[in-house]
């Protein structure tokens, strides 16, 4: 009996042991690390992995994520230059980098943050008036990380992003913004309305001027047309004359060239002449040159009329 119970015992004295070996036994996760204390100071900081703690002469002061992290910071009251009161949230990304400085660096590094966050933006926001506070949030977003990167070096973090998450300005002046806003749309509505009209009337008179160029061109190329079909038809008129009277001279001089093989004589062919030269001028031609042998023919045939009436 006494055997069996010191088994016990020995059993129940391995069994608290292997549990104090296995709690003195740690898995850090990736992106962690562990802030250690011996007998209440540091002693070293553990990475990923499995790490043996001395018991009960070492400690997990603090664990440390080594992620990015987002601090959502609550609406601040801030005061412009133009003394217009606004409510402002940012958002501040972060991240550990030297996990002994952010767990001795000051006692709670978030609120830290959130008051130098809110400190920092009222200094910025104090120096601007409220269209520029509007209008300028890159900058503002630029001052800020600067500011509060410098500030919280000490405290082993790098801020990465500060953003002005939500302005808002007091309800008479958003009302009043709003109606400005309102005013200037209908103003560029109007002024895109003349500028329509006005490009309408430009295109309506352009057009115009062209069908006048055009018209008038139409007509220019109608009395070019026409005095050239005109000027043809005279030219055709004019050849067909000459072609008429080139047919009487030849018909002329196939007659008297006929007369003469048949054997008339001098005065016959110039009485045939004169005939032909009779026929040419057809009562059309106003003054008829006549050789002047035809001329003394004429002259004679004209006394003998005379002569033949006087009997």
């Amino acid at each position: 009996m006494p055997h069996f119970v010191s088994i016990i015992i020995w059993v129940i004295v391995l069994v608290i042991v292997l549990a104090l070996i296995f709690s003195c036994l740690h898995i850090v996760p990736q992106e962690s690390a562990y802030v250690i204390e011996h007998l209440g100071r540091y002693h070293t900081t553990w990475d990923a992995g499995i790490h043996f703690k001395i018991p009960l002469l070492d400690r997990i002061s603090r664990k440390v994520l080594l992620k990015e992290q987002v601090a959502d910071f609550a609406p601040q009251p801030v005061i412009t230059k133009d003394n217009v009161t606004m409510q402002i949230d940012s958002v501040v990304y972060f991240k550990v980098m030297n996990p002994h400085d952010y767990a001795y660096g000051v006692e709670n590094p978030i609120m830290a943050m959130e008051n130098l966050t809110a400190t920092t933006l009222r200094n910025i926001i104090g120096d601007m008036e409220l269209d520029a506070t509007l209008t300028s949030r890159e900058a503002i977003n630029s001052q800020m990380l600067q500011t509060i990167d410098l500030a919280t070096d000490p405290w082993g973090i790098k801020v990465t992003r500060v953003e002005l998450k939500n302005i808002q300005p007091p309800a008479a002046i958003r009302e009043a913004m709003e109606k400005q806003m309102k005013a200037e749309r209908e103003k560029r509505a109007a002024i895109l309305t003349a500028e329509g009209e006005k490009q309408s009337m430009i295109l309506t008179a352009e057009g115009r001027k062209e069908s006048a160029v055009l018209e008038a061109e139409a007509k220019k190329q109608a009395t070019i047309l026409a005095a050239e079909a005109s000027k043809e038809k005279e030219i055709k008129e004019a050849e067909g004359r000459a072609e008429a009277i080139r047919a009487v001279h030849h018909a002329t001089a196939e007659g008297l060239k006929a007369i003469k093989d048949a054997g008339a004589d001098e005065a016959v062919i110039r009485l045939k002449s004169l005939e032909a030269f009779q026929a040419a001028a057809d009562g059309k031609a106003t003054k008829i040159i006549i050789p002047s042998e035809i001329q003394g023919l004429a002259g004679l045939a004209q006394g003998i009329a005379e002569s033949l009436k006087s009997e």
